[in-house]
């Protein structure tokens, strides 16, 4: 979907932030779309290891990290695998991942996400990626914005995935801001409980929008710059 950033009072001198200081966004079906690569390559390794997977089962892995994903995958296997082999899996299937994603460029960057999220730099809102994937700078520096959020936090620096709140927790300290001042922007429901569990107010967008525990439900994703504008 295609949206119309809102510039609100910016032409009068901009728009001073009341409610949050900075806002935290989940990667994948937030700022950008790598669902179909995801599916793919686990599809792929599914295939090579004679395991069923389909669109329903992968729904299961939204938000959560890959080993986890993996034992998902492996349920529907006859075959019981020593955590040697699952790693290896894993290592395979990112292979995978990796190589579909230098499809990726700055085109898979709608120009309107790219408009609202200079707006927010605008109005004096910090930025930042909290994600759990492993190849989130990765997948930054592909659509063009390797150096633009003030902290990136990836699976690579936390040792629990969502829905446990440490990925954004750290990502809230970088920005130098706690959990009270910070929008968690999430898709997944993994990663709104995460949120929630943190401290955090969260926006559901997509599949997330309609999750009870989200406070603001997203439509359009320029909407946002009215939330954090908006007077406590």
């Amino acid at each position: 979907m295609w949206y119309r950033p809102v510039i609100g009072n910016l032409r009068n001198g901009g728009v001073s932030l009341k409610q949050y200081q900075g806002i935290i966004f989940d990667l994948d079906g937030v700022i950008c779309h790598t669902d179909a690569y995801h599916y793919l390559a686990w599809k792929k390794l599914a295939d090579h290891l004679g395991i069923y997977f389909d669109k329903q089962i992968n729904n299961r892995l939204r938000g959560i990290s890959r080993m986890e994903s993996l034992d998902i995958i492996l349920e529907n296997s006859k075959n019981v695998y020593t955590d040697a082999e699952k790693y290896e899996f894993a290592k395979e299937k990112n292979e995978y991942y990796r190589q579909l994603l230098m499809q990726m460029s700055p085109v898979d960057l709608s120009a309107d996400v790219k408009n609202t999220l200079d707006v927010l730099r605008k109005i004096g809102c910090k930025l930042a990626i909290g994600s759990s994937s492993k190849n989130a700078k990765y997948i930054l520096e592909r659509i063009g914005l390797g150096y633009y959020f003030d902290a990136v936090v990836d699976g690579n620096e936390i040792q629990h995935s969502k829905p446990d709140p440490e990925v954004f927790l750290l990502a809230a300290q970088r920005l130098g801001l706690v959990p009270s001042t910070c929008l968690v922007v999430e898709d997944a429901e993994a990663g709104i409980d995460a949120a929630v569990r943190g401290g955090f107010d969260a926006a559901g967008l997509g599949d997330a929008r309609v999750y009870s525990l989200a406070k603001y439900q997203l439509i359009q994703f320029d909407e946002l710059v009215g939330i954090v504008s908006r007077k406590q």
